[in-house]
């Protein structure tokens, strides 16, 4: 089992930068494919991002790519989004997941959620 717990969310202006982090428990961080997703209010949580276990291929929602970066750190248990030109749309709860087999490109194929950051862009 693993436990997630991310950082980094707050309120930034259009056009800005966040970097929300997700710091993992246990020593088995390398055996997971990691992920974020967000919910907005009254949608459903959907896939942002997600990331192989040895980091070697990305995967992007088409709305984030070129615009989000996800990344991980298997030293420091912890995998990264990098997010740049933000819109008032990005504004949400970012999750981070995990999965033990396939990366965590759909809620289905998550196995561990973290609580969630909330990430405010004002207009």
């Amino acid at each position: 089992q693993v436990q997630l717990v991310e950082s980094g969310g707050g309120l930034v202006q259009a056009g800005g930068s966040l970097r929300l982090s997700c710091a993992a428990s246990g020593r088995t961080f390398s055996r997971y494919a990691m992920g974020w997703f967000r919910q907005a209010p009254g949608k459903e949580r959907e896939f942002v991002a997600a990331i192989t276990r040895s980091g070697d291929a990305l995967y992007y929602a088409d709305s984030m790519k070129g615009r989000f970066t996800i990344s991980r750190d298997n030293a420091k248990n912890t995998v990264y989004l990098q997010m740049n030109s933000l819109k008032s749309e990005d504004t949400a709860v970012y999750y981070c997941a995990a999965a033990g087999g396939s990366p965590p490109t759909s809620v289905s194929r998550t196995d561990y959620w973290g609580q969630g950051t909330q990430v405010t862009v004002s207009s």
